[in-house]
């Protein structure tokens, strides 16, 4: 197996997705028999979707919340050329090694990034109408995930590079020449943050994930929403109970 095809393999690990091929794997949806509600009972790896104690997404309750002081997240992402699937679930883009995020001491490399409809984590009830998860993975192999929340408004250039070269159906991959990403103008222009512990949002629900949702919404144009719902209108996991869990929040 060549370099290319065990990073694309890994990142589909990753992202809980399994592979973009419909007969790998215990198969899922987001409604219906196979949907939510029942991914714990689809195959014993998934037991974790309805026995865990930390699962995502969540509600998060900030106004109950109090900013501290918590160190910033440095973004140092690259432009990298896009190499972009649709894994029967999402739209995702695998990234090559050398971007980083970095929050105090800790240091993780962006793996991939992909989207859903509407966003799985919701502030005080309000949800927001497409969602990105940059998924990245320590040197340990613990893995953070920064959830980007688009509210309508101006274009967001960085959605302009993926959806513009979606795959024409589920399972096709493309890696259009010349084509680029940067995962940096995804983000919105203040990066205060929400963090907790959690899970993947989708099977097999693993738990031990970091979670920093941006605070502030970044925005989307009504063309690009409706670009991607016209693909995936609904691929978002109900959100789960807290659990007891600590909710932070940075300055």
């Amino acid at each position: 197996m060549n370099r290319s095809v065990l990073f694309v393999s890994i990142a589909f690990a990753l992202a809980c997705a399994a592979s973009h091929k419909a007969h790998e794997g215990p198969h899922w949806t987001y409604e219906g028999a196979e949907g939510p509600e029942h991914w714990g009972d689809l195959d014993p790896s998934f037991k974790e979707c309805k026995l865990g104690h930390l699962q995502s997404p969540i509600d998060i309750p900030a106004a109950t919340l109090h900013p501290a002081h918590l160190d910033p997240i440095q973004f140092e992402y690259k432009s990298a050329p896009l190499h972009i699937v649709d894994n029967g679930h999402t739209v995702m883009v695998t990234y090559p090694p050398g971007s980083v995020m970095r929050v105090g001491a800790a240091e993780y490399e962006v793996q991939q990034l992909h989207f859903h409809m509407p966003s799985e984590e919701t502030i005080d009830g309000k949800s927001f109408p497409l969602g990105a998860h940059i998924v990245h993975k320590d040197k340990q192999g613990h893995l953070a995930v920064v959830a980007v929340l688009f509210e309508e408004g101006p274009a967001n250039s960085g959605l302009a590079d993926a959806f513009g070269h979606m795959p024409g159906h589920a399972g096709k991959e493309e890696a259009p020449g010349g084509a680029r990403i940067d995962a940096t103008r995804l983000l919105p222009p203040q990066t205060s943050y929400f963090t907790f512990q959690g899970s993947l949002t989708t099977p097999p629900c693993t738990e031990g994930v970091t979670w920093y949702v941006l605070r502030t919404p970044a925005t989307a144009s009504a063309d690009q929403i409706a670009a991607f719902a016209k693909r995936y209108p609904h691929d978002a996991r109900p959100v789960q109970a807290l659990g007891g869990r600590e909710i932070r929040e940075s300055e």
